[in-house]
């Protein structure tokens, strides 16, 4: 029994109450013509007076059929079996609404995948809108400073406003733990015992941490460890059996007394926390306070997180803390760090982990994104009108059989659902394909990982915008037909009966609407272009060419007293230096324009003669990176082999730097020979260096961005008793190779090379300079590669619309060309009056259109470089290439009504 008949049975057998209608009515007409018969009629009249008495039998069926109530169900089978006929008939007709729709729903799914994943995410933890975040600061501003134990206690004991206070700190540098078959990098942190608590998330397997008051406990009292759902799966296989095992990490045993749900991560959005990887698998082990937190140090600091009580609005527990913290600042001796913390300040936990030039990325490219929907929905409409204005005589025949204007907007609905149906699916499987495709920009841009899938809302919207879709695209069309004069359709003739005036009027306002938002889309994807374009003519101040980089995972524990520079990289580099085809090869602990591993420290000069203290960007290399990079200096030398850890303390700075140290001074070289100390943050002085060159600039982070100062060490005076040491963390190195081979032969070598320098080194990321400086564009990319496709589509659509459009009016108009060819008319003035036509459209489209490329100048603003946001020679580009395009798709049209042969125009009608 099929689906409809089904349905219909929970109200009774239909086949059965069709069978008895039947035999009611057959019963009724015997007893009829019987009657007939007693009158004296013969058996042929009596059966024709019984059947007019009776009336239209099918009718009788289908009115008693509707009473019934289960009938709109057959004829909605009816009408997507029809549908599905039409489809069959009109291929082309067919794929271009599905494509088109398909196009618009995939883009505006795509990137409401990122946006849902990135801004709309929900975090992982019990009633969220009661966790806030608590910092110190000076009053003014936004400083987000951490706080040591004792002031966190002290907000324990005093506050009323919340129902626990928790804390957490990241000072392990990079970790690494033994899984079963390997040593893997993790984000492991140090948290209280009630943290776990605080979030409202308990453990799936075991009892987590213990949940006590923090005492000044001896190190190693409490070594147990709770690892994530993705830590238990990739380091230990999922073993049920992890709980009361001994795990290693960072060369110290842990005894696992717990695995979180799948899913929890913390902190949120981890990429904040660890530069080295926000995806990392995480572990928490809790705080052992020692001596130094009994004292309010810059050692004993920690990030609070605490939960509001139930009634309590954070600006009462602002207030609150306000008032607290004025006296818990009169603990500070240093009248400096008191004015520093006298105020306490609240933020709802997590609100400030997206940037805000990522928000107004996604948001800006989300917009972009509805635009080519819009642009989608508009072109369907159009198509879809012109089908509908096509049928007028045929939905005016149904009509007059009979069918109801409602039954007519029927059909026509479920056809255009059943398009926009297939188009939807297509879209999600074009949604979850560029994400995958852009998956790597994604991961270089945004704080958390990539979407690789769609959510329950991405799928929720997606049903969302087909329904849309359905009601501009499909009803709309659907109601003009149903509305059109029956009675006029019928009494004309020929194709020119299709569309009214006012038809057309709408067909041709939704052209220009999709002209002009495709404008928009194309100035703003103009904008972007050319300002990757100036990106990529920016003199860089090194060289890219044949470079590879190798980012080591540094084993922070293991070199945190043993000289790296002597026990590990001095022989790696040797060894790699020796390698074939290796033409030069250096080390840095952060090649120009990349994002592993940024460090910044003040230095000042050591003359007393009132030097500017200098924040600069700190950088440990090796004397060969100047070959590999190809650095120029502007005065002095470059590091050499006489540079060791038993010579003179030695820097090298840039031209920026030089500036900052002494802005009157013209000559930069001037500052060499000038000592510098280096500031700790705590306000204490290091050995003085020399400094012996000075670079040319070069851009560090971005290429967008002017030249910071920086300074220059070599790792062979980076030793464990130096302050430099501490800061550079047992000095995390990037290794940069210069080679002619290709990376795919010498990346395997590489690799080796690493693993006998140390085993956990073989794990690291590979990568040419030309992709980090690719990457290095940022959302400028990103959003050039995304609009470059929104544009693209949105100028195609738009001209299948204009070129829909003017082969529709061709074809409604070919009497009149054969009149007009009849009547003296030459092939050029048919020529030149569709054209002239299209022309009239394009022209009001890109009018339009400016005034919102205006717009979209302002939306991309902050992205530019090197063009401005209402740049006259981009706008009058894409006008141009609107106008080319308009012109080269109303010219097929044109050209086959200057074709049309006037004999057979006027026969055909």
């Amino acid at each position: 029994m099929s689906w409809w008949r089904w349905f219909g049975s929970r109200r009774g057998d239909p086949e059965a109450d069709k069978l008895e209608l039947d035999a009611e009515i057959e019963a009724h007409l015997a007893m009829a013509a019987a009657d007939a018969r007693s009158r004296g009629l013969d058996d042929a009249t009596a059966q024709r007076e019984a059947q007019r008495e009776f009336g239209n039998v099918a009718l009788v069926k289908d009115v008693t059929r509707e009473a019934w109530g289960w009938v709109w169900l057959e004829r909605v089978q009816q009408d997507l079996k029809y549908a599905l006929r039409q489809m069959s008939k009109s291929k082309g007709f067919a794929i271009a609404v599905i494509g088109t729709l398909a196009l618009g729903i995939g883009a505006a799914t795509a990137m409401f995948t990122v946006v849902d994943h990135v801004l709309l995410r929900p975090l992982p933890y019990a009633d969220v809108s009661r966790l806030v975040e608590i910092y110190e600061n000076s009053g003014s501003g936004d400083d987000r400073s951490p706080s040591t134990y004792l002031d966190i206690a002290a907000w324990r004991e005093q506050a009323k406003s919340f129902d626990e206070i928790a804390f957490y700190s990241n000072r392990n540098g990079r970790s690494f733990a033994e899984g079963k078959d390997a040593t893997t990098q993790v984000a492991f942190m140090l948290v209280s015992g009630n943290l776990f608590r605080t979030l409202g998330v308990s453990p799936q397997l075991g009892v987590g941490l213990k949940d006590r008051p923090e005492s000044f406990a001896k190190r190693g009292d409490d070594r147990t460890l709770v690892m994530s759902d993705s830590a238990w799966r990739t380091l230990f296989g999922a073993d049920r059996g992890i709980l009361g095992k001994t795990v290693r990490v960072n060369g110290e045993p842990y005894t696992v007394v717990g695995v979180m749900p799948r899913g929890f991560s913390f902190p949120f959005g981890s990429g904040m926390f660890f530069p080295f990887g926000s995806e990392l698998p995480q572990m928490w082990a809790p705080v052992v306070l020692g001596a130094k937190d009994q004292e309010r140090t810059y050692d004993s600091r920690y990030n609070p997180i605490a939960r509001l009580r139930r009634g309590v609005t954070p600006a009462q527990a602002a207030a609150e803390m306000e008032t607290i913290q004025a006296r818990v600042a009169l603990g500070y001796e240093d009248p400096e760090w008191r004015a520093d913390v006298n105020h306490a300040r609240l933020e709802k936990y997590g609100a400030s982990d997206v940037p805000k030039e990522t928000t107004k990325a996604l948001l800006a490219l989300t917009a972009a994104a509805g635009l080519l929907w819009l642009i989608a929905c508009l072109n369907a409409t159009n198509l879809l009108l012109a089908r509908a204005s096509a049928r007028q005589r045929e939905m005016a025949m149904r009509g007059a059989l009979g069918a109801s204007r409602w039954r007519l907007m029927q059909q026509l609905i479920l056809e255009g659902l059943v398009l926009i149906g297939m188009a939807a699916v297509l879209g999600a499987g074009l949604a979850l394909g560029s994400i995958l495709f852009f998956h790597h920009m994604l991961m270089e841009q945004l704080p958390f990982a990539a979407p690789s899938t769609v959510s329950w809302r991405v799928l929720a919207v997606l049903v969302g915008l087909t329904l849309v879709s359905a009601v501009v695209s499909s009803a709309w069309p659907a109601v003009l037909a149903a509305k059109s004069p029956i009675e006029r359709a019928l009494r004309q003739g020929g194709q020119q009966s299709g569309a009214t005036r006012s038809q057309h009027g709408v067909r041709s306002g939704l052209v220009i609407a999709e002209i002009a938002l495709s404008l928009a889309l194309l100035a703003a994807c103009g904008l972007l272009l050319r300002t990757i374009y100036a990106l990529r003519h920016v003199p860089l101040g090194f060289r890219t060419d044949h470079i590879l980089v190798a980012n080591m995972q540094v084993p922070t524990y293991k070199f945190a007293q043993v000289n790296a520079a002597t026990s590990v990289y001095e022989p790696l580099l040797v060894r790699v230096q020796h390698m074939p085809g290796i033409d030069a090869a250096g080390l840095m602990t952060q090649v120009p324009l990349g994002h592993t591993f940024q460090v910044h420290l003040s230095l000042r000069g050591d003359s007393g003669k009132g030097e500017n203290t200098v924040i600069s960007q700190f950088k440990a290399v090796s004397p060969e990176l100047q070959k590999v990079f190809g650095f120029q200096m502007l005065k002095g030398r470059y590091f050499n082999a006489g540079d060791t850890a038993s010579s003179e303390p030695v820097v090298v700075v840039n031209r920026a730097f030089a500036r900052a140290f002494d802005p009157h001074e013209q000559d930069a070289g001037k500052v060499i020979g000038k000592k510098l100390v280096s500031l700790s943050p705590k306000g204490t002085e290091g050995k003085p260096t020399t400094i012996i060159g000075v670079l040319d600039d070069f851009h560090q982070y971005r290429v967008s961005e002017p030249s910071e100062p920086e300074v220059q060490v070599i790792p062979a005076q980076v030793s464990p008793e130096s302050g430099y040491y501490t800061v550079l963390e047992g000095i995390a190195m990037d290794l940069a190779v210069r080679t002619r081979r290709s990376p795919s032969q010498v990346i395997p070598e590489l690799r080796g090379a690493l693993k006998q320098a140390s085993p956990e080194l073989a794990e690291s990321k590979f990568t040419t300079m030309d992709q980090i400086v690719e990457d290095s564009y940022g959302s400028q990319m990103l959003a050039a590669r995304l609009l470059e496709i929104f544009a693209g589509s949105a100028l195609l659509l738009c001209v299948a619309g204009l070129y829909g459009l003017l082969a529709y009016v061709v074809s409604q108009r070919t009497r009149e060309m054969g009149v007009r060819f009849a009547l003296g008319a030459q092939r050029g003035d048919v020529l030149w009056l569709v054209m002239r036509q299209a022309g009239v459209l394009v022209v009001c489209g890109v009018a339009l259109g400016m005034g919102m490329a205006f717009a979209a100048g302002k939306l991309v603003r902050s992205y530019l470089y090197g063009v401005s946001a209402h740049d006259g020679w981009t706008l009058a580009g894409v006008a141009v290439l609107l106008m080319l395009s308009g012109a080269v798709a109303a010219y097929l049209p044109a050209r086959r009504a200057a074709e049309v042969n006037p004999v057979e125009a006027l026969r055909a009608e």
